[in-house]
């Protein structure tokens, strides 16, 4: 893994970007309802920032995000509009909003744009060209908005090589941004330099998708908590009947591989307190909002109920593993936490990481900040790091590469 301390990369510190037109990339992949209003509006509010630190040194600032999947084609649902709307009213001042992000409508509309004001231009991905990382059409970006320099402030979208994360690059010199670079340090410092003790709270439904960040965590944390749909895999390996429960199949060798790893690290019989699983779940036999908890034995699962949440020993347990550590990282919930009565080993977890001021909570992006930010009356701030990324996240953790890092000029 890279073990690299502190940013390597230039930021927008350390550019004279004072008066100059700045390409901005945020990461504006905001869930919409189904009338196109802004349900969750956390990633724009953490590009405010940048975008002030920009505006007020007098740049012409012009955005460009994605949103959603339209492979390439105009989605009428998927534009950006709404998000324009939004940032003037976070912002205090009009957003002007461009119906494309290429082509002389652009060139013009950024020409008249005055000093210190911000444009956002259309959907990156209703043109083919974006995920393609198509070296053309980031030239297009660069070329039609005029831009002297470019700032990747997309947390979210740096792990993937796309022509506004990887391609652009090429054409304009470019930095990280504010939230970029606070991404990076509260993550890498929680995985490299972290407070001890560390616990590592993993959950949600796949083991696959985080095969090397459990490695990465076996290695480096004291402890493990695993719950979720992770550790119905993890359940069914040790012989358990998790019923009809969310699963993975075929992953023997790997929970194997993790407990080999575990062992070698702290020895056989201190196994049980180095990874910490359920004891109690709660089970239904259907998962909807109308459903009843019940709380049973690991060893009572029924073959026709589903493992929902943690049962309430196994809370106690989990509360247990992050109470007085120095650092905490928690990706993944803990259960079905869109559902109330499924979500009690989620909301204790995060109310004891809230309660505990001097803990670095840092959590992982995706459904744990969705679940994290509508917990939390502070809208994430009773915690040290909350992450815009879900899979960025995650594959900085694990130390994978991230092209849209990489690609930027070196400190």
């Amino acid at each position: 893994m890279n073990k690299k301390v502190g940013f390597t990369k230039r930021s927008m510190r350390d550019v004279p970007l004072d008066g100059k037109i700045v390409l901005v990339r945020a990461d504006y992949n905001v869930p919409l309802d189904d009338n196109g209003q802004i349900q969750d509006d956390f990633r724009i509010t953490q590009s405010l920032p940048t975008l002030k630190n920009l505006i007020e040194r007098g740049c012409r600032v012009v955005i460009i995000s994605h949103l959603g999947r339209p492979d390439g084609k105009v989605v009428p649902s998927l534009s950006l509009e709404p998000v324009a709307e939004r940032l003037g009213k976070l912002l205090g001042h009009h957003v002007a909003f461009m119906s494309d992000c290429v082509g002389d409508l652009v060139h013009q509309a950024v020409k008249r744009l005055p000093a210190g004001k911000v444009m956002l231009l259309e959907n990156l991905r209703f043109h083919a060209g974006e995920e393609a990382n198509d070296p053309t059409f980031a030239q297009l970006l660069v070329k039609d908005s005029g831009a002297n320099y470019f700032v990747q402030d997309g947390f979210g979208v740096v792990h993937r090589a796309h022509a506004s994360t990887a391609a652009i690059t090429q054409f304009a010199p470019s930095v990280a941004g504010l939230l970029l670079e606070r991404e990076w340090n509260a993550i890498t410092g929680a995985m490299h330099r972290p407070k001890r003790p560390m616990t590592a709270v993993l959950g949600g439904a796949k083991i696959s998708d985080k095969i090397k960040v459990i490695d990465e965590f076996v290695q480096i944390a004291d402890s493990l908590v695993i719950g979720g749909a992770m550790a119905n895999t993890f359940l069914k390996y040790q012989g358990y009947n998790i019923g009809k429960s969310v699963h993975e199949d075929g992953l023997d060798d790997v929970v194997k591989h993790i407990y080999a790893l575990a062992e070698k690290k702290v020895g056989r019989e201190a196994l049980d307190d180095f990874i910490v699983l359920p004891t109690d779940v709660a089970v239904t036999t259907d998962i909807s909002p109308k459903s009843r908890r019940a709380v049973v034995s690991i060893a009572d699962v029924h073959p026709d109920e589903y493992i929902v949440d943690m049962g309430s020993e196994s809370i106690s347990m989990a509360v247990n593993a992050v109470n007085g550590a120095g650092t905490v990282v928690w990706n993944g919930t803990l259960g079905v936490a869109e559902i109330p009565q499924f979500s009690y080993g989620s909301a204790r977890m995060a109310l004891a990481l809230a309660s505990q001021p001097d803990t670095t909570t840092v959590v992982g992006g995706g459904d744990t900040a969705d679940f994290v930010l509508h917990w939390d009356v502070n809208k994430g701030a009773s915690f040290a790091h909350v992450s815009t990324g879900g899979g960025a996240s995650i594959d900085l953790m694990a130390g994978e590469p991230m092209p849209g890092i990489e690609a930027l000029l070196d400190a």
